[in-house]
């Protein structure tokens, strides 16, 4: 299912609030030659299947360091420009964390601005519902290639603690609901990211020329995922690159959701504001709701979104059956159907997930501390040819690595080695069987 994107009349401002994009492709012909024949050279064609090469679309990356140390956005940057050939110049970003240390305790929006109106009544906002201890341009630097960019802006800001408290809400909800606002309310402003010690770049053009305009590399963080965007059905703006972000998570997305109706009427229910009506937009609420809102963890709220398919949980032991059942019935509009790789990014540390058929391409590997992941191997063997455990993502299985400071607190709170990406499905929840309970039983 294709979304197209919502695009303002020049490709650099912010858009209406119009449907918007999912990042499909579509590949070659797999009998090029056919094509060939036929064009005799006497007449001018319009292009067919064959005579363009489009190799298997976007393309993601990511680099954690479990340690927290951090390092700057030179090697992210080498790992996603690798793999320019998946990207058309319509879109690139990054997202990093750990790059505000002295204001990690406040919420940090980045927010472009397609003209001053927009800035001014944005800024009346923000000073009505946080206390801002911060605000400045984001430092960018001229590149040729990068066209007409918004006005953007950075705030370093918490949440009036008087309105917090009338609103009855906690701190998270409090500040979604306001990015709600001024992406939907505000014409001409849209919020890029709004989290916590972490940012995101993004704009219309070539990753690696979106990393050279927003000066990636003087900025330090302990992980960062990168995106190379290859929509093949619309023009590209500057909030529709991804990542894609709500609060602390992020989410880069190579793929083509085809539950995405079902889905995005899913997470409405809970009030999420699709106003981009895009499929990776719909993900990043399907974590957020799941994982922070549930308290699910994250290799569960995965493990919904590629759920096994009935006929694999009928051949199940019946235990087991009865656990899948029961998550089937409880969060069946929360599966995820079509081609996608994805990579989340949270204040935890990545988590890494292909659809079930694994249709898209997602490649791990890991030296010491450091985690590579990405659309190629050769992306992570460019920044680290030594890389070592070197291996696909399996379709449909979370690949969840974490910060050791919090797998250390969660495994001592839960009294066991926390391995997840060895042992999915740890968090249980009290409406679903206990499938650990129920195998001491027996």
């Amino acid at each position: 299912m294709n979304h197209p994107d919502p695009s303002p009349s020049n490709t650099g401002g912010i858009p209406n609030r119009t449907p918007g994009h999912a990042c499909a492709h579509r590949g070659a012909s797999s009998r090029p030659h056919i094509a060939s024949r036929r064009n005799t050279g006497q007449h001018p064609r319009a292009p067919r299947e064959g005579d363009v090469r489009i190799p298997s679309g976007c393309a993601i990356a990511a680099i954690m360091d479990r340690s927290g140390k951090r390092h700057d956005g030179s090697d992210i940057l080498r790992s996603i420009a690798l793999m320019h050939d998946r990207s058309n110049g319509l879109g690139g970003g990054f997202a990093a964390y750990g790059i505000y240390p002295e204001y990690a305790s406040l919420y940090a929006f980045h927010i472009m601005y397609e003209h001053d109106q927009a800035r001014r009544e944005t800024e009346a906002y923000l000073d009505t519902f946080f206390m801002s201890e911060k605000q400045e341009r984001i430092p960018t630097q001229p590149v040729a290639s990068i066209k007409n960019p918004p006005d953007i802006w950075r705030y370093f800001a918490a949440p009036h603690p008087m309105r917090l408290a009338a609103s009855g809400l906690d701190e998270a909800e409090y500040a979604m609901e306001h990015v709600f606002h001024i992406n939907s309310a505000i014409d001409g402003a849209f919020v890029a990211s709004s989290g916590k010690n972490m940012g995101v770049f993004k704009g219309v053009g070539y990753p690696e020329d979106i990393g050279e305009f927003y000066r990636i590399t003087d900025y330090a963080g302990w992980a960062w995922t990168a995106h190379g965007r290859f929509p093949t059905n619309t023009p590209g703006w500057w909030g529709g690159a991804h990542p894609f972000t709500l609060l602390n998570w992020s989410v880069v997305h190579n793929g083509e959701i085809s539950s995405y109706d079902a889905n995005r009427r899913y997470v409405e229910q809970f009030g999420y504001d699709c106003t981009l009506q895009t499929d990776t937009e719909v993900i990043t609420y399907l974590v957020d709701l799941l994982a922070r809102r549930h308290g699910l963890s994250q290799e569960l709220a995965a493990h919904i979104m590629t759920a096994p398919s009935w006929e694999a949980i009928d051949a199940m032991d019946p235990r087991d059956a009865a656990f899948e059942t029961a998550l089937r019935a409880t969060y069946g509009s929360a599966l995820v159907n079509g081609p996608f790789s994805i990579i989340v990014g949270s204040e935890e540390g990545l988590l890494a997930l292909n659809d079930r058929l694994k249709l898209r391409a997602l490649m791990a590997a890991e030296k010491g501390s450091m985690v590579y992941l990405a659309s190629e191997q050769a992306a992570i063997e460019v920044v680290c040819p030594d890389a070592e455990r070197m291996r696909a993502v399996g379709g449909g299985e979370p690949f969840v690595v974490q910060l050791d400071s919090v797998a250390k607190a969660k495994a001592t709170a839960a009294g066991q080695v926390n391995e997840p990406r060895n042992a999915p499905l740890r968090h249980e929840v009290g409406v679903l069987p206990d499938r650990h309970l129920l195998r001491k039983e027996a």
